[in-house]
């Protein structure tokens, strides 16, 4: 089997990472490699037609602005 290396990734990427690991009761390796094999089974036309329906499901709704809220929360 191959192997990847991933070089420069955020503290705060991996920081997330490791807690959806938990979250699944998984590795970080094997969380990691559970994402990067779902990702390369979709292909571009599916994950076009899944944004489609994500649209369409929100289609009419409005969406708050969350800058002041995101504001408070780094200020405290």
């Amino acid at each position: 089997m191959a192997q990847i290396l991933v070089r420069d990734l955020e503290d705060d990427v991996v920081d997330r990472l490791k807690s959806r690991a938990a979250q699944h009761r998984r590795s970080l390796q094997a969380e990691v490699k559970l994402i990067l094999e779902e990702a390369a089974q979709m292909d571009k036309a599916t994950a076009l037609r899944l944004a489609e329906e994500i649209r369409s499901r929100l289609k009419g709704r409005t969406m708050s602005d969350s800058t002041e809220l995101i504001r408070e929360l780094r200020d405290r």
